[in-house]
């Protein structure tokens, strides 16, 4: 058999890439993306682009992708192959590491087809020494969902210092039910976790005078509330309730704050997303009318 050629794309070879055949199942070719627009889109960058060929034939490709003012990438969004050892020799080859981002259509274990290109990305990156961290539901909120009434039950005001937020984050993450919050606290503790979630906030090209701390009419802290863009999208960047706060359905108060200082700055479209075993934010986005858009897998 003939040796096989792992490198990454030169520029100009996107023809290249996407001469890998595809039945457009699972990640974002499920949803109507090609590599193509998305590299003119500055998603992607020729050196965090990968191809093992044979023959000069790709049988294996992935891209990472990070936002443009990143020095590394931040996730592995884009992985398929015809040849699924090619696949994993190609992961490990590649001297790019970050988490893996698996794109699902809504109820995808439902279709044999569709289930079986999903478990063979699965597999090679498990095989190339990645593992399944969560599964995630995303949403896609537009006018026509409606903009949810204030419940009124809290007041929201804004908080420019990062040393307050900072503190905020280490209680939310107390008991916290998302995954890699949950992550981060065991491999390197809580103050990781929350430096690591401030950074996130960040990171994203929105106003930081969004940001959001709720109170009660008490003048108790109840949790954090941002609304937030990132380079693609609007999007609700995090919504958090405080630990001596939980059960009370806070999250949908949070959200629909969220949703509201989106809409008034004219957002024709709102993404979000959570973990699918994180049942409260789930059911506030469910009462809140986002629907769920796609589905999503990530591997570390």
């Amino acid at each position: 058999m003939t040796d096989l050629v792992i490198r990454p794309l030169a520029a100009g070879e996107e023809d290249l890439f996407e001469s890998l055949p595809d039945p457009g199942l699972v990640g974002f070719a499920a949803f109507g993306d090609t590599y193509t627009d998305m590299a003119a889109a500055s998603q992607y960058r020729p050196e965090w682009t990968w191809v093992a060929l044979r023959d000069n034939v790709v049988v294996a490709r992935a891209a990472w992708w990070a936002g443009p003012k990143d020095d590394k990438p931040l996730a592995l969004d884009w992985f398929d192959f015809t040849d699924q050892n090619a696949a994993v020799q190609l992961l490990r080859t590649a001297p790019l590491h970050a988490e893996y981002s698996l794109l699902l259509p809504t109820g995808w274990r439902e279709d044999p087809a569709v289930r079986q290109q999903a478990q063979s990305r699965i597999d090679a990156a498990t095989a190339a020494g990645l593992s399944p961290l969560v599964e995630r539901y995303r949403y896609r909120w537009t006018p026509n969902c409606g903009v949810p009434q204030r419940p009124g039950r809290l007041e929201f005001r804004p908080e420019p210092d990062d040393a307050a937020i900072f503190d905020v984050f280490r209680r939310i993450h107390q008991g916290s039910l998302d995954a890699h919050a949950r992550r981060t606290i065991t491999s390197s503790g809580l103050d990781a976790a929350a430096q690591e979630a401030l950074n996130y906030l960040r990171w994203k090209p929105s106003p930081r005078d969004w940001w959001r701390l709720a109170y009660t009419p008490a003048g108790e802290l109840v949790g954090l509330s941002v609304p937030s863009r990132n380079y693609g999208d609007p999007v609700i960047g995090y919504i958090a309730v405080v630990p001596e706060h939980r059960g009370h359905g806070y999250a949908y108060d949070l959200l629909v704050e969220a949703t509201h200082m989106l809409a008034n700055e004219g957002a024709d479209r709102i993404v979000a997303a959570t973990d699918q075993t994180n049942h409260p934010m789930a059911a506030a986005f469910a009462k809140a009318g986002y629907p769920i858009v796609q589905e999503r897998i990530d591997l570390i």
